[in-house]
């Protein structure tokens, strides 16, 4: 069972956790078709979500009734009934900060973006402007505020840059950092979460671009920074006493390489004055997800 909102403001301890890419297209929509949504979970996954107050998830293809592929290699599109399974099953936000939230063009991703919020969740990373897209997300008030700042770093296959319509947050790098140490002057002492959808795919290390940049953000004010898109679990760096996971993996996806099918779950247990992290590993069979411990 969801924690309720009452249990939620009076608790001393607020348990926040992320997931790698969730897909529900290609294999997954084979999948679906022949057992189910339900087969996307297993128990041992949904303990853990299901205890959580807030689970973020990085969804990986837009979720519309709209047809209006965007020409590129990969185009995936998911039926937006499907978002059903991820709200019953724990996840609080999803996160549309990424290389295919606009694989069904701009009018997709705003029809997603609405078809998220009627099943019950919150998108981020993604909004009718590129300046609206890009604002920090407040996940929480107590026990501290909790910000999240979600971001593409990619660029985007034959989509044009046009932002006063509907984009994904994509901020370049010196506007990120600043937005990240305008927030730690105005909050300090809340927690600041950045998730990154960046990096080389299927690659098992970040490159040097990523890491100066993560540092950047860690010195600007950044607590945590948790990315995503190589579809590898990769490094996980301690720097500064703040934890850089460069790429969480994937979550609910087809990819059949062993490399791909290795993945992790972070949580953040956050409290008035300190901030607990976790990494849960997690295998992905069938296109689910299982804890690997």
């Amino acid at each position: 069972m969801l924690k309720s909102f009452t249990a939620l403001a009076v608790s001393a301890t607020l348990t926040i956790t992320f997931t790698g890419d969730i897909l529900l297209d290609r294999g997954v929509r084979r999948q679906i078709e022949a057992h189910g949504t339900e087969s996307l979970f297993t128990a041992g996954v949904d303990s853990v979500l299901c205890a959580s107050d807030i689970v973020v998830g990085n969804l990986e293809c837009p979720a519309t009734v709209i047809h209006a592929p965007t020409f590129k290699r990969f185009v995936f599109r998911a039926e937006p009934q499907w978002l059903g399974v991820l709200r019953r099953h724990g996840f609080t936000h999803l996160n549309l900060a990424n290389n295919h939230s606009v694989d069904q063009g701009r009018r997709g991703l705003a029809d997603t973006h609405r078809q998220v919020i009627a099943h019950g969740m919150t998108p981020v990373g993604a909004d009718s402007t590129q300046e609206a897209a890009c604002q920090p997300v407040l996940l929480a008030e107590q026990p501290r505020r909790v910000w999240l700042l979600p971001t593409l770093r990619l660029a985007l296959e034959n989509f044009a840059w046009l932002p006063r319509q509907w984009s994904v947050s994509q901020d370049d790098d010196e506007r990120l950092v600043s937005r990240v140490a305008d927030l730690r002057r105005t909050d300090s002492a809340a927690v600041i979460i950045v998730s990154p959808h960046w990096g080389w795919e299927h690659h098992m290390e970040p490159v040097g671009l990523q890491r100066r940049l993560a540092h950047s953000l860690i010195d600007a004010g950044a607590d945590i920074i948790i990315g995503h898109h190589t579809h590898t679990r990769q490094t996980i760096e301690e720097y500064r006493g703040r934890s850089i996971y460069y790429s969480i993996g994937n979550f609910i996806f087809d990819q059949q390489r062993d490399v791909n099918r290795r993945a992790c779950i972070v949580q953040l247990d956050v409290t008035a004055d300190s901030i607990d992290v976790r990494t849960l590993p997690v295998h992905i069979t069938h296109c689910a997800p299982t804890l690997d411990f």
